[in-house]
């Protein structure tokens, strides 16, 4: 089972390379395009994110001690972003989800790049994941 850092290791190793903020983001567009898109039923204001600039759904649910995440967002951009953001908290149990810092995307370059819109977007998308983990705690 992959620790925290394993995670945090794992996703500097493949995202923290790129020499340009526009290499950076094209690849996490490109990885995340095949992804399937969720269910029309969880593209609802239920699970609606405020405050991004696009569309963003977040569908988080909790199985045998696990926190769980799927996301899809209107926007190649944000949904390739909402996506990693997905991969790096989905299958942790509420404490370790507390315990990882979303400052880490700062560290691989993603939040200081984002126009202010999408900057609060993410803010918003890790805080509903903050959220949901603190209500299974």
């Amino acid at each position: 089972m992959a620790t925290i850092d394993d995670r945090k290791n794992a996703v500097r190793e493949e995202y923290g390379y790129f020499g340009t903020p526009q290499e950076l983001f094209e690849y996490i567009i490109a990885k995340n395009k095949a992804a399937p898109p969720l269910e029309k039923e969880f593209k609802s204001d239920d699970y609606l994110v405020r405050g991004c600039v696009s569309s963003l759904w977040l569908v988080p649910s909790f199985s045998e001690g696990k926190c769980r995440f799927k996301s899809d967002a209107d926007s190649v951009i944000t949904r390739g972003i909402a996506s990693l953001v997905c991969s790096v908290y989905d299958g942790l149990t509420p404490a370790e989800v507390l315990s990882l810092d979303p400052a880490f995307f700062d560290e691989i370059g993603i939040s200081p790049h984002l126009t202010p819109n999408r900057r609060n977007g993410l803010s918003q998308l890790c805080k509903r994941i903050s959220d949901f983990a603190s209500e299974h705690k």
